[in-house]
């Protein structure tokens, strides 16, 4: 195993030193040689030679080390494009599969739900109708973890709807929207957007996807927290950056998590109690980098979470 090993990685290294020592080398004497000269640390009684031909060294130094530098510089280069073509390739593969899985999944889900409608019309003891309400729930979760993959999927290829959207508006409907559900039921929700000296300003961007974006944030404050917890909605500008933050009091995310959660169907270890498929804040995530902007989030466990959305305002 050592051995295997140094072959594959001492090896190269070794390698492109070997390449690169002797006219490394080479240039190091040069340059010291012409130094000396120009100094006259080697006593010449001709001036004017001795300069010359420190001249001369330091220009020869210059020609030797110029085709290292190339070679480095386009050695570098390639490993760039070797790096961004695997990166593309694996963004590709992954976009397929996303696609595949969809369609997959598509036909079956539509026949399961079809069968578990006509038995809902038939009679059922308790036992039967708990059954039969657990397989439509888990169905019904199937049926969004393909909708939410195909968005994803989506949404690396689409171009961007760019329009003027009206930030305030938005916010005011996602906001609205979040507080009529049925699950929101006993939580205080507050919405705080600026009003003097002037509104929020408008961006350019996809306005549905911005509204899915907030709208993923608020239905996960509303699922992660209880009756008798907070959750506000604010919007505010930062220098050139539109900023909305969602917060709450839920049970927040533990500490060695929050480097993970956003990625595609990662759970925090809190969460998988609660319905849910994972893609939400992955779909979040992809939707303002589009857009050029940025996610972060903030989380204690047990005290709740912070999510801020950063948006160009003239992005």
């Amino acid at each position: 195993m050592a051995r295997g090993w140094w072959h594959s990685r001492v090896n190269p290294v070794l390698f492109r030193l070997r390449l690169f020592l002797p006219p490394a080398g080479l240039f190091v004497f040069l340059l010291v040689l012409a130094s000396l000269l120009w100094s006259g640390a080697l006593a010449d009684q001709l001036v004017t030679l001795r300069i010359g031909l420190g001249n001369v060294l330091f220009i020869l130094a210059a020609l030797v080390a110029a085709p290292w530098v190339a070679l480095v510089l386009l050695w570098n280069r390639s490993r760039q494009e070797a790096a961004q073509h695997v990166r593309q390739e694996a963004l590709d593969e992954k976009r397929r599969f996303l696609r595949r899985l969809d369609h997959e999944l598509k036909n079956p889900l539509t026949a399961i739900r079809a069968g578990l409608a006509n038995l809902a019309e038939t009679r059922l003891d308790d036992s039967q109708r708990q059954a039969l309400t657990s397989v439509e729930a888990q169905t019904v979760r199937l049926s969004r973890l393909s909708s939410d993959l195909r968005k994803l999927a989506e949404l690396e290829t689409r171009p961007l709807e760019r329009t003027t959207v009206d930030v305030n508006e938005m916010l005011h409907e996602a906001f609205n929207l979040a507080q009529d559900q049925p699950a929101a039921a006993g939580r205080e929700l507050k919405l705080t957007i600026p009003h003097a000296p002037w509104p929020l300003p408008a961006i350019q961007g996809d306005r549905d996807l911005l509204f899915l974006a907030v709208h993923n944030l608020l239905d996960n404050a509303v699922k992660f927290t209880h009756p008798g917890s907070t959750i506000e909605m604010r919007g505010f500008e930062d220098a050139s950056s539109l900023v909305i933050e969602v917060a709450d009091t839920g049970q927040g995310i533990p500490e060695d998590e929050l480097a993970h959660v956003g990625e595609d169907l990662y759970r925090a270890r809190n969460a998988r109690g609660i319905p849910g498929n994972g893609l939400g804040l992955a779909l979040v995530h992809s939707i303002i980098n589009l857009h050029g902007g940025r996610v972060t989030l903030r989380s204690r466990e047990g005290q709740g979470t912070v999510v801020t959305l950063r948006l160009p305002v003239n992005g």
